[in-house]
């Protein structure tokens, strides 16, 4: 069996953005090294990682794309699943976050808000939708 144990974002500052996370939404660190390198934050069933861009490079020989605020975001999100949208937004803003499109509830009836993240990752915040 195969299931998604990692979601890993390579950012400038790991002790910056796990203090992002934990300050906008809450989440607990599980693990930092002592390099500051990488670190792990308890989000619920999987692991929200973050590794540091000389890390990343080390591991990755050819290169990859940095995320910034001020670019157009990557073709992926990450969803963080609320009852309250727009207060985690604002408490995120609050902390740094932009916001990228504003909540809006959906025909299926789930509220969806998207931000930016202090390194400029896309953040779908939404409510559960209800089956």
């Amino acid at each position: 069996m195969v299931k998604l144990g990692y979601t890993i974002l390579y950012v400038a500052d790991v002790a910056k953005s796990v203090g992002f996370y934990e300050s906008a939404f809450g989440f607990s660190r599980k693990f930092i090294t002592p390099e500051n390198d990488y670190a792990e934050l308890a989000t619920g069933e999987t692991t929200l990682s973050f590794v540091s861009l000389e890390l990343a490079n080390s591991n990755l020989q050819k290169g990859f794309r940095t995320s910034h605020q001020g670019d157009k975001p990557f073709g992926i999100e990450l969803a963080l699943v609320t009852d309250h949208v727009q207060e985690v937004i604002d408490k995120a803003l609050e902390h740094g976050a932009i916001v990228e499109e504003k909540p809006i509830e959906k025909p299926w009836g789930q509220t969806v808000g998207y931000i930016r993240d202090i390194d400029g990752f896309l953040l779908e915040i939404c409510s559960p939708i209800n089956q």
